[in-house]
């Protein structure tokens, strides 16, 4: 089985929401950061991106929040759900990838598990680089397709203009690196999966599955969900991959897991 030579976690910060837009609990309702100190939870919601290196490039993984964020989500509201305000000046992507030795240049592929603002906020940087920059079929279509300059999380400002490549289906995408079709969350989310020599495989699920407690099981839906159905089947064919496979999950947004990894530039899998 071919596999991947090095895995990289790259932690970016945190966002902080009101926890039922993670976790859905009976009686529960969602609140803007102006009433956080109301009894109803805000959580640490961490976001990060994974450098994968193969014998046939580097895959960057997701590229996290702007560091406009909060004039860029002016317009939608979004900077009031989920104030990115966890965040170090050094933490930012582009940061991070100068503390790691790793020019934008040398990235090849550049994989976007959705394009949500807290996953794509960072694309137009890779925009006139040699990168290839990739989305699912389905993600693209309905990324593009609706009127206005957003609609949900989902921010044009983003991610237009960008000349996307689509994978369509579960598919390999280099040596140990496949892509997962995990829709529900979003119409084309997808999951990775990434075997590695040493550590075995691992499964980033992005939003798939926001953290350990959503999976369960029984699995347990957040508020951002498009399509239900599709969202428990996917985290079932999750599921299933990780009882084939004894893969290590790391959730999208786990505030108390982001805290266990090995996160770069210090720690790496291989």
């Amino acid at each position: 089985m071919a596999t991947a030579n090095k895995l990289s976690v790259i932690p970016c910060g945190a966002m902080h929401a009101n926890l039922p837009f993670l976790l859905l609990k009976p009686g529960v309702s969602i609140k803007p950061r102006s009433e956080k100190d109301a009894p109803i939870d805000w959580v640490e919601v961490p976001t990060h991106c994974v450098l994968v290196e193969t014998d046939e490039g580097k895959l960057l993984w997701d590229t996290s929040c702007p560091s406009d964020w909060e004039t860029r989500w002016a317009p939608t509201g979004l900077q009031e759900f989920f104030p990115y305000d966890q965040v170090a000046d050094d933490e930012y992507l582009d940061k991070q990838l100068h503390k790691m030795g790793v020019g934008l240049d040398e990235i090849d592929y550049v994989v976007l598990s959705h394009l949500h603002f807290d996953h794509a906020g960072n694309a137009q940087m890779f925009k006139n680089t040699n990168a290839k920059m990739i989305c699912s079929d389905k993600e693209k279509e309905f990324a593009l397709g609706f009127e206005g300059p957003f609609n949900g999380a989902h921010l044009k400002a983003d991610y237009e203009g960008i000349d996307w490549e689509i994978v369509s289906g579960d598919v390999e995408l280099l040596p140990g690196v496949s892509m997962i079709q995990t829709p529900g969350h979003t119409p084309g989310c997808m999951s990775m999966r990434v075997d590695l020599p040493d550590t075995g495989t691992m499964i980033f699920t992005s939003d798939a599955v926001y953290m350990g407690a959503s999976y369960g099981p029984p699995a347990a839906p957040a508020a951002i969900v498009n399509n239900l159905e599709d969202w428990f089947s996917s985290v079932e064919k999750l599921r299933g991959i990780q009882e084939q496979t004894n893969a290590q999950m790391v959730f999208g947004h786990d505030a108390e897991q982001i805290h266990q990894l090995r996160k770069a530039p210090e720690g790496s899998y291989t």
